[in-house]
């Protein structure tokens, strides 16, 4: 069983710094959004759409890199995946105890030698995505403007993941779920995951 450490090192960490990178340039180059539906808790987000809090377009910057499929855009989700608790009181505090969690039952699991085959590749896939969204839910409520003067528990409960991979399927008349990196790592590595669960077993080489 190889070390979790080098592979932590080789390919976490750069993942972290490519998801932390793209997240701080669309915070630093793109407006923040704020909602103008008042019967929406979540003050940064506007109306709902095929199930998530969606950003209308006319309160966000939104970059069209593939026009009608692919766009840029700056979405702020106290959530997880498909913006589940997204706006809800108990979200912040659920969303980033969740995280360490997680890191410690990956931990425990890879000393079990339960990520075997490719399945050991999710592993550090896993960390760098947790991380990586752990991140924002640490910082990015102490840069939300309008926020300055709050306490430090405010602006800590007030931290959000930033979402910015925005796609569109015209066939279906879908749009997705904005994502992130660090929401792709965790995408593959439960995908591997799930591969690795229909692996043939070895031969029993004893008997």
């Amino acid at each position: 069983m190889p070390r979790l450490l080098p592979l932590l090192l080789k390919i976490s960490l750069p993942l972290i710094v490519i998801d932390q990178i793209t997240k701080w340039w669309v915070v630093l180059n793109m407006k923040q959004p704020y909602s103008i539906v008042a019967e929406y808790p979540y003050t940064r987000v506007s109306v709902p759409f095929n199930g998530k809090y969606w950003l209308d377009s006319s309160e966000v910057d939104l970059i069209p890199v593939i026009d009608g499929f692919f766009n840029i855009s700056r979405v702020h989700n106290q959530g997880v995946a498909f913006g589940f608790g997204n706006g809800s009181a108990w979200a912040p505090v659920v969303f980033l105890i969740v995280p360490f969690i997680a890191l410690t039952v990956v931990s425990i699991l890879w000393k079990k030698g339960v990520f075997v085959g490719i399945a050991k590749w999710s592993a550090p896939l896993l960390v760098a995505g947790v991380i990586g969204n752990l991140i924002d839910r640490l910082t990015q409520g102490f840069f939300l403007k309008g926020y300055e003067n709050e306490s430090f528990w405010t602006r800590l409960s007030e931290g959000y993941v930033v979402d910015f991979l925005d796609f569109y399927i015209p066939v279906v008349n879908y749009r997705w779920p904005s994502f992130n990196v660090a929401d792709s790592c965790i995408c593959i590595a439960a995908t591997l995951l799930f591969l690795s669960a229909f692996r043939a077993e070895e031969p029993n080489k004893e008997a």
